[in-house]
């Protein structure tokens, strides 16, 4: 669950992500909103978020993570006290710039949007973790990029922080980008990857 409080409103949600698909405990593949949460089980997890946001007069941009299971019983896992990789996707599926609002915040700003009831979600967004890796191992690989480029595709953002020629080193994570589609429903979503 995103969470955003400034310390001047009421803390709120930003909707939630699903970040189940993973391999080796690393996210891999994101999405918003989750395709697997009833509506009654997403307002419990909301209501929850929010709560403990307002337990501890929250000032800052946060994700409160929660483990579901197949019966939908809600399990507390963490809060990060920060943005996360994956906020790109809350941010396609809110049109809210969030480390825009995160800046806000530090700069003791008013937020644009100060209620819930302000907060719109529209469509649907995955994100795709493009990592140098090897291919049959799953390991880090590092190296220089070889190539790096890519087309720009309408309904997709691309974030990333190599080009052509950087070396990816052992020494930080090998996350080279992230692709995040953004369309009006799911199954476009997809077909949009």
């Amino acid at each position: 669950m995103q969470i955003f409080g400034d310390g001047k409103s009421t803390p709120f949600h930003l909707f939630e992500r699903n970040c189940s698909i993973q391999r080796r405990n690393q996210k891999v593949i994101e999405e918003a909103p989750s395709p697997e949460l009833s509506k009654e089980c997403r307002e419990r997890l909301f209501e929850v978020a929010v709560n403990a946001a307002k337990a501890v007069q929250y000032k800052n941009a946060g994700t409160v993570e929660f483990i579901v299971d197949e019966k939908e019983e809600v399990y507390f896992l963490e809060m990060n006290t920060r943005l996360q990789v994956e906020h790109a996707i809350t941010e396609e599926i809110t049109g809210i710039d969030l480390v825009e609002w995160q800046l806000l915040v530090a700069c003791e700003s008013t937020l644009p949007l100060q209620h819930q009831k302000d907060i719109e979600q529209s469509g649907h967004s995955i994100e795709f973790r493009i990592y140098a890796e090897d291919p049959i191992k799953f390991f880090p690989s590092p190296g220089t990029l070889r190539q790096c480029s890519f087309e720009v595709i309408p309904g997709i953002r691309i974030d990333y922080g190599y080009a052509t020629g950087n070396k990816v080193t052992p020494f930080y994570d090998p996350l080279i980008m992230k692709v995040i589609a953004h369309a009006t429903t799911r199954d476009e979503c997809i077909q949009n990857d």
